[in-house]
Formats: structure tokens, C-alpha cells, sequence
């Protein structure tokens, strides 16, 4: 039986970027705990297959899809879903790419293709959330920040910009939004067994940098986000607000 501090039963959840990846754990994770979830993503086969084996498992899940990166879609999408009579009440600001290369051979279109997808769609999805959440005095907001919400490394400027950005916009949505009765908060994971880092993870000598500098020895596993999701999509984490919870293995412990 769930613990009611973390029961999601009632709620919908949408999740950004969710048919595979971090936040396909992540709304596996909310599912479990009771939350119907809205599975979104750029694929619309791998978006309806997740859904199907949603479904299949005994969960509640649908499809929305949108580009993140339109404001357009992403106002029409919420616009559907009032007409549909879908209120979301928790909002996972997921979705983000990765770029490397050197600052000084960076070009402007590929830095603002980064933060328009990392940083500035949490803003217009996480907006339009609010809007319709203000109305219903309650709502959770968990936008997924990053190690580089804290500290930057070499060749990743426009990631390291954008989950820096993350972290601030999180604190400005809980200093304009807690009175309302919405918390928003992030998740920072560490370095995690992922699609996007599966070229460091089979770089023998990234592998052995990650697993040395973090006290753990270890990558991350995508469903180790469960947890701090589940929280601060829960009654839990009411009284938590602007906060970003790291999971990294300890990694940002020490030196």
C-alpha cells in the first residue's frame, strides 16, 4: 500500500521528453505511485508505443504531443488538453539535448538551438502549467537541472548555461508561484546510463574519470531519479520549494 504522503493517486502528470531515457523512468516512476501520466516526446511511434506498454502494465498514460521548442505547440497542447478537460497537476520539464564543442568554435545557432530546448521551453510549459494551476491553488512543477546547475566543464558551454538557468528559473517559479500553492522544484542527476551519454560511457577514459570522481564508483541508473521525483511530485515536498535535490553519487560532495 502507498505511503499517502507519496500517493499520486488522481493526479496527472506530464512529463516532458518522456518516451525513453530519464523521463521515461521518471514517469514510470510517478505511474507506480498512482499518477496517470502524459507521455510526450519528438517520436510519435516511440510516444504511442510507450503509451501501449503503459497500458499494458496496468497504468493510466496518454499521449501529448508537442515540440517543446514552439511555443505554438506548446499553447495549442494545453489548450487540447482543457478542452479535453485534462488538468495537469504535475509538470516534469524533462526534455534537453547536448552539444560539444569548444567555446570559441561555437556557433551562435547551435548555442540557442541548446537553450531554447533546455532552458527557455521549461519557461513557456512551465507558464502555461502555472496559469491553469494558480486557478486550482495547487500544482507541482520539477524541472531536471544538472551537475552543471552548479559547476560547468570544458566544451559544453550552452548545457552548462542552460542547466545553470534551470536552477534560477526554478527559484524565481517558487518566489512568484508558492503563494498559489505550487511548488516547483529540480532534480540535478549526476552522470546517468543514458542514450545521450552512451558515447562517454563507452569512452574508456571518461568512463574511468566518472567512476573515479564519484564516491559511489559508479554511473547512475535512470530509475535511481524515481525517488526524487516521486517527492516532489507528492504531498511529501508541500513545504519544499526552489530547491534542486543532486543525484549524483555524491559527486558534488567532493573535491
Amino acid at each position: 500500500m502507498t505511503n499517502p504522503l507519496f500517493d499520486l493517486t488522481g493526479r496527472t502528470a506530464l512529463i516532458t521528453g518522456s518516451s525513453r531515457g530519464l523521463g521515461r523512468a521518471m514517469a514510470e516512476g510517478l505511474a507506480k505511485a498512482g499518477a496517470k501520466v502524459l507521455i510526450n516526446g519528438t517520436d510519435p511511434t516511440r510516444v504511442a508505443a510507450a503509451v501501449e506498454e503503459f497500458r499494458a502494465a496496468g497504468h493510466q498514460a496518454d499521449a501529448v504531443a508537442f515540440n517543446v521548442t514552439s511555443e505554438a505547440d506548446v499553447v495549442r497542447a494545453f489548450d487540447e488538453l482543457d478542452s479535453a478537460g485534462v488538468a495537469v497537476d504535475i509538470l516534469v520539464n524533462n526534455a534537453g539535448i547536448q552539444f560539444r564543442k569548444p567555446m570559441v568554435e561555437l556557433d551562435t545557432a547551435d548555442w540557442q538551438r541548446v537553450l531554447d530546448t533546455n532552458l527557455t521551453s521549461a519557461f513557456v510549459i512551465g507558464r502555461e502549467a502555472a496559469k491553469r494551476m494558480i486557478g486550482r491553488g495547487y500544482g507541482k512543477i520539477i524541472n531536471i537541472g544538472s551537475l552543471t546547475s552548479a559547476l560547468a566543464r570544458a566544451t559544453v558551454a550552452p548545457y552548462t548555461v542552460s542547466k545553470g538557468g534551470i536552477k534560477l528559473l526554478t527559484q524565481a517559479m517558487a518566489a512568484e508561484w508558492a503563494a498559489s500553492g505550487i511548488q516547483a522544484n529540480a532534480i540535478g542527476p549526476g552522470y546517468m546510463i543514458t542514450d545521450m551519454n552512451q558515447a562517454l560511457i563507452d569512452n574508456p577514459d571518461f568512463d574511468a574519470w566518472v567512476k573515479g570522481r564519484t564516491p559511489s564508483r559508479r554511473w547512475g541508473k535512470p530509475e535511481e531519479l524515481i525517488g526524487a521525483a516521486v517527492f516532489l511530485a507528492s504531498p511529501a515536498s508541500d513545504y519544499v520549494n526552489g530547491q534542486i535535490i543532486y543525484v549524483d553519487g555524491g559527486m558534488l560532495a567532493v573535491l
